[in-house]
């Protein structure tokens, strides 16, 4: 095992949740599944819960240990199996088992569309594959269950790559190390290029919620942030504590300005239709040429 991979005697940091140790973590097929399931196991590492991924009955799984040695199965349909690439599938669903229970058998979360039309439809149904609320439901569940492990250190890497451990902070509040992540700003940085690759406007809805609801949105957040830090100032002794702390406070006010000016672009984003295809045209052939007269056989002069 090589020396900066999780659960090397060599390493120097330990992640919260390290990777699964009987995999070949370097391989190019592993890293490029892990990649596309990081959107589901990256947060829930980053609550501390161990991850890893299988192959079900005809499709691959996220599967989730939690501390009392029962597990999650985050699932795509199986049966009939999703015709989508993995980690991006119309649904999921999400049950909790315990091996030595047999009759303990949760289902926590079903977004996958159902085929049967006399069915009602699940309040799930609507989400689709859409990660966001697949996440909360599980927050929501394993905190009633009293089964959250302790939270991550907020100086640690919350996207861990596959093969690498995290860099917690060891130095003073403010002062990373060097080579450590700025788990705030790639925060942001992961959920832009979510969007950026979001499949529908309805995707792009569920990551516009994320910052702008109103009571745990980060810009409401990031608001009290401000607020805040402009407290903190009024505590020094200087006379400019009183005067940053002014800026801060108006830095926080317009940021809730900008969550109540912005507080229906969610609904609007997921009203939008998608523009249509493109018509696809024949190629352009090239001109043919001119049929070129037959050339006239050469006259022969006899002399005498």
């Amino acid at each position: 095992m090589a020396a900066d991979e999780p659960n090397s005697p060599d390493s120097r940091t330990t992640p919260l949740a390290p990777l699964p140790d009987h995999r070949n973590v370097e391989t190019r097929w592993w890293q490029e599944l892990w990649r596309r399931h990081a959107h589901i196991t990256t947060p829930l590492r980053a609550l501390g819960l161990p991850c890893d991924i299988e192959f079900g009955i005809s499709a691959y799984i996220v599967r989730v240990s939690l501390p009392d040695d029962s597990y999650l199965t985050i699932s795509p349909p199986q049966e009939p199996p999703s015709e989508r690439r993995p980690g991006d599938p119309e649904g999921w669903i999400v049950t909790r088992e315990d091996p030595y229970v047999v009759t303990q058998y949760e289902v926590l979360y079903d977004s996958v569309p159902c085929d049967d039309p006399g069915a009602s439809p699940r309040p799930e149904a609507r989400h689709g594959g859409s990660a966001e609320p697949l996440l909360a439901a599980i927050d929501h569940r394993l905190a009633q269950l009293g089964l959250l492990p302790a939270p991550a250190t907020p100086h640690a890497s919350a996207h861990p790559t596959p093969g690498r451990p995290t860099s917690p902070v060891q130095d003073a509040p403010g002062t990373p190390e060097p080579g450590a992540a700025y788990v705030y700003g790639d925060a942001m940085r992961e959920l832009t290029d979510r969007l950026n690759g979001a499949e529908s406007h309805a995707d792009a809805a569920a990551l516009l919620h994320q910052i702008l609801e109103p009571t745990d949105g980060l810009l409401t957040q990031l608001g009290e942030f401000f607020e805040a830090a402009g407290e903190k100032a009024k505590e020094a002794e200087e006379d400019d504590g009183f005067d940053l702390s002014y800026d801060l406070a108006d830095a926080a006010a317009e940021i809730r300005q900008l969550g109540e000016v912005l507080h229906v672009a969610e609904d609007r984003m997921r009203a939008l239709t998608p523009l249509p295809p493109p018509p696809r045209t024949a190629p352009a052939r090239a001109p043919s040429l001119p049929p070129t007269a037959p050339l006239a056989a050469p006259t022969i002069r006899r002399t005498r």
